[in-house]
This record gives C-alpha cells, sequence and structure tokens, in this order.
C-alpha cells in the first residue's frame, strides 16, 4: 500500500464548524485510520495546511494536533500560489467566502466549500462557471444528506415505501442564548445582515439540498422571516442589535406536486427527539427522520385514532412507529468525514460527484427566493438553473 499526499488549504478553522467537523472529525479523523483507501492499492493522506487571520490561534491548532508547525499561514495569496497545494477549503464568515473562492479558482486549485458559496445568486453562479472554465473539480458541503438518519429515510424513498409522497413536515432550531445572562451558542455575525447572517441564507441552502436530494427539486417557495430577538450581547459582552432574521417559516412546492413546510428558528424551545425533525407522508406510509435515527408507519400498520376533545388521549402513539434498522452501520457515521471522502476520491479518482458549485447556487438561490417573498408577501416560482 504506497501513501499519496494531498495537500489542502484550509480556511477558517477557528470557527466552530471549520475546527470540529472539517479539521478534527474528518481530515484528522482519516488520519487517525490511516488515510482513505483508495482502493487500487493506493492510500490517500491529507495533510491540512491551516490558513487564518490570527497566528496565534492556527499555531495553536497545529501543535493541539500534530501538524507541521510551519503548515500555517495568513497569507491567502501565498498560499494559493505554493503548486504543492492540491485543494482549497473555504469555512470562513460567509461574506468573505466568495472572493476567497474566487482567487482559488485562478490559481487553479481544486475547491471544496461551506455554504452558502456565496451571499448572492449572481456570485454563486459567477463561481459555478468560473469553476467550469478553469477545469477544476468542485464541491459543496450539503452534510445532512450522509448523516445516519435522512440515509435511513432515503433508503425508505428509493424502495418506494412512501407510496406517492403528500407532503413533508420539518421542524429545526432551538434557544440560542441572548448572550447577556448566558454565552451565546453561535457567534454574532448570525444575527447581522450587514456581516451576512441571517437564518434564511444559512437554513434555507440546507432545505434546499435536503429536500431535492430525497424528494424533487423545489419549483416554488413562500415564506415568511422575523427577528424575535431584536437586541443580543456579542462574544466582548457588548449589546448589540440584531439586524438578520432569526427564524423562518417556509411553504415548498416540489417536483411532482408534494408540499413541504419547514421552520427554522434560533428562538425555540426544543420538544422533539432531536434538533431537526422531518415527517414524510405519503399515500402508502409515513417516516418521522431526524440526524440519527427513522421511524416508519406502513399503511397497513396504521391505527384507527378518532377525535374526541371530551376524553383524554389513551392510545400510544410513539409506540405505534417501528425504528428503521441500522443495517449497513449508518449509526457510526459522519456526514461531513463521509462527504469529505466522496471528494478526496473525485478529485485522486475523478469519480463522479454531483454536489458541486452549481448545487451550492441552488442554496442561495432558494434563500434569496425566500428573503424577497417575506418582503414581498408573495409566493415565488424557483426557475431551474444551468451553467
Amino acid at each position: 500500500m504506497t501513501r499519496r499526499t494531498v495537500r489542502i488549504a484550509m480556511n477558517g478553522v477557528t470557527g466552530r464548524m471549520g475546527h470540529r467537523q472539517h479539521l478534527v472529525r474528518s481530515l484528522l479523523a482519516l488520519r487517525e485510520q490511516g488515510g482513505l483507501d483508495l482502493g487500487n492499492g493506493e492510500t490517500l493522506w491529507p495533510e491540512p495546511v491551516l490558513v487564518g487571520r490570527r497566528e496565534h490561534a492556527l499555531t495553536a491548532l497545529a501543535e493541539r494536533y500534530g501538524l507541521d508547525p510551519q503548515a500555517v499561514s495568513t497569507d491567502l495569496d501565498a498560499v494559493l500560489a505554493d503548486d504543492s497545494i492540491d485543494i482549497y477549503f473555504d469555512a470562513q464568515v460567509t461574506s468573505a467566502r466568495e472572493e476567497a473562492l474566487k482567487k482559488a479558482v485562478a490559481a487553479g486549485k481544486h475547491l471544496y466549500a461551506e455554504k452558502p458559496t456565496a451571499t448572492s445568486l449572481d456570485g454563486a453562479l459567477e463561481l459555478a462557471r468560473a469553476a467550469a472554465l478553469a477545469g477544476v473539480k468542485h464541491g459543496v458541503v450539503q452534510d445532512k444528506l450522509f448523516l445516519p438518519g435522512l440515509r435511513k429515510l432515503k433508503r425508505l424513498v428509493d424502495s418506494g415505501f412512501f407510496g406517492r409522497v403528500l407532503s413533508v413536515r420539518g421542524e429545526f432550531g432551538y434557544w440560542v442564548f441572548e448572550g447577556d445572562g448566558q454565552p451565546a451558542q453561535r457567534p454574532s455575525w448570525n444575527y447581522r445582515a450587514e456581516d451576512g447572517g441571517g437564518i434564511v441564507s444559512d437554513m434555507f441552502p440546507h432545505w434546499e439540498y435536503v429536500l431535492h436530494g430525497l424528494f424533487g427539486r423545489v419549483t416554488s417557495v413562500q415564506a415568511q422571516t422575523a427577528t424575535h430577538i431584536p437586541r443580543r450581547w456579542d462574544e466582548n459582552g457588548e449589546p448589540y442589535e440584531a439586524t438578520a432574521d432569526d427564524s423562518a417559516y417556509g411553504i415548498f412546492t416540489l417536483e411532482g406536486g408534494a408540499v413541504a413546510q419547514i421552520n427554522s428558528s434560533w428562538a425555540v424551545r426544543v420538544h422533539r427527539d432531536e434538533l431537526v425533525e422531518f415527517q414524510v407522508d405519503g399515500t402508502e406510509g409515513s417516516a418521522v427522520a431526524g440526524l440519527r435515527g427513522c421511524r416508519y408507519q406502513h399503511r397497513v400498520g396504521t391505527p384507527r385514532p378518532v377525535w374526541n376533545p371530551d376524553l383524554p388521549a389513551t392510545e400510544p402513539f410513539r409506540d405505534q412507529w417501528q425504528e428503521v434498522p441500522d443495517n449497513d452501520g449508518d449509526e457510526g457515521i459522519n456526514g461531513f468525514k463521509a462527504q469529505w471522502e466522496l471528494f478526496l476520491r473525485h478529485v485522486a479518482l475523478d469519480e463522479p460527484y454531483t454536489w458541486d458549485l452549481l448545487a451550492g447556487a441552488r442554496g442561495v438561490q432558494l434563500a434569496e427566493l425566500g428573503l424577497r417573498s417575506s418582503a414581498e408577501g408573495r409566493r415565488y416560482d424557483v426557475p431551474e438553473l444551468s451553467l
């Protein structure tokens, strides 16, 4: 077994997602298992190069994880000019991502990026077209599709279990502390529109690829946004006005006629099994999926509830559902790592890969139309994108 090294410039690894999910739980986890087995006698060995604005924070990460202390830089242009760098990865704040990705394309690097890829649809499409012209490989993080609960849900979809899908209902969110009494769980820029914040720009790209990947393309959107918590406190304990939406209530029509309704909020207290859940109802059966688990109820096993508000409910409704079994080792999968593995195989072996910058642009498109829908109080059709 021979080792093949791939050097990956990672920009934004001092942030929560870049650090935990992409550096530690994806690339470092691959190194811990001996690299990525390419199945041809080769092992792909990821070598991270940490890029960012704060050299001391990058150096501390390199020391903590035993990485090359020289593979740290605050000069993105110099890193991109380095011919030994194969892939550029971006997990910066949204407002900084588009310009950095353009530079990486111009430098001829393969791209892998968090979503959203840009702050506008025009910018996202420009990136996708530039990457196609440059002939570089490119991918966008669409991690939810690789999580155990949604993999099990897709298994049901692919088997025809639902019959004709009628509706999808999603609930996502949790209470993000304002920052005065307890520290907020999310960075303050998330709540400032001028810095690219907002739950629509963050979550509608997720909902686009989840709906598209499982049930079909989104063909229209109608949304209502809100800033339920108008005043928050930042990382330094200073108060600021929240200018971005912290909650969004969306209705999406899907190719084939199904209707999806998804609520997203950072101002909701959780009363469900997981922080996100999707219920799918079809003519032949229903299912409820979260990040890890998935329960189902077939038509022949559906009980006969009768509405009677004068008597207490005695049926154990949750007990009437069955768990989709963990037959494929789903429970041990990290969605971010699973997608990294596919992208690295795409780069190394030219294996097919569909979650590219055009897919990322669809997410930006849905967010843009969702915000416009809320501002104008109308439903918008979602045109199909192409390069």
